[in-house]
């Protein structure tokens, strides 16, 4: 028996994915270099194109900030659906730099990045979808989001 593809991993899971976003900014919001590709950084769109909004510690649990996170991976996987068509052509997760809006007190950054390495994972399997990771706290994040995260995927050749 043989695994399912990304693409039916994905659907597997009955996720919806919300519209990628479009740079607010001068940047470009996916580059292929090489068999690389890199996603810039990606905030808390949902579905209907608002923004899970809080601080983590104050505003929002650390299981919210998980969500949110989980949330950001879904907006980078329709980043990826946008440009490539397919979640077939990724063949692995290279980095995750995951961004925390956190108080200062706060030290559980790597639980709530986890949120979306963990749907990586779903999408790619355990190894494929794994990569190497940064998971740390920021003082701030644009429009008060909770998570920001931007990541690095190798393309099948």
């Amino acid at each position: 028996m043989t695994s399912p593809t990304p693409d039916q991993s994905f659907d597997q899971l009955g996720l919806k994915l919300p519209p990628a976003p479009t740079p607010l900014g001068v940047y470009k919001p996916f580059l292929i270099i090489g068999n690389l590709v890199y996603v810039s950084g990606h905030g808390t769109v949902k579905e209907d194109k608002s923004l899970i909004i809080g601080r983590i510690g104050k505003d929002l649990t650390m299981e919210e900030g998980k969500l949110a996170a989980r949330q950001v991976g879904l907006a980078i996987l329709a980043t990826l659906k946008a440009n490539l068509g397919s979640f077939n052509k990724v063949k692995r997760v290279v980095k995750v730099l995951g961004m925390v809006n956190c108080v200062p007190e706060f030290e559980r950054h790597p639980f709530v990045i986890n949120g979306c390495s963990e749907l990586f994972a779903q999408v790619w399997g355990a190894d494929n979808g794994v990569g190497v990771r940064s998971a740390v706290g920021m003082g701030s994040l644009p429009d008060n989001i909770p998570v920001e995260i931007e990541a690095m995927f190798e393309l099948n050749t």
